[in-house]
């Protein structure tokens, strides 16, 4: 069982930044796709970013040129650079780790003011 631990939310002005965290368990080769998600009141949780074991990236089309997924494989963990931040990134932002089945973290708070 893989456990994940995101870091990193907090409260921001419009166009700032934010780095979030997601360590996880094990080593991240040993699964198949990591991913964020996020999930405002009253809406679905929705795709943000996701890499694969192979590298593979994809992006929410609402984020791109904006956001950046990497990885520290030493430090089995994953990252989400949140730059030009929009009130509309307001959201619980959860890590997924995928394997077999998903593995969900607590979620971490990011808050963008106006």
């Amino acid at each position: 069982q893989v456990q994940v631990v995101e870091s990193g939310g907090g409260l921001v002005q419009a166009g700032g930044s934010l780095r979030l965290s997601c360590a996880a368990s094990e080593s991240i080769f040993s699964i198949n796709r990591m991913g964020w998600y996020r999930q405002a009141p009253g809406k679905q949780r929705d795709l943000v970013a996701s890499i694969n074991r192979d590298g593979d990236i994809n992006y929410a089309d609402s984020v791109k040129g904006r956001f950046t997924i990497s990885r520290d494989n030493a430090k089995n963990t994953v990252y989400l650079q949140m730059n030009a931040l929009k009130p509309e990134d307001t959201a619980v932002y959860y890590c997924a780790a995928i394997r077999l089945k998903w593995y969900w973290g607590q979620g971490t708070q990011v808050t963008v003011s106006s």
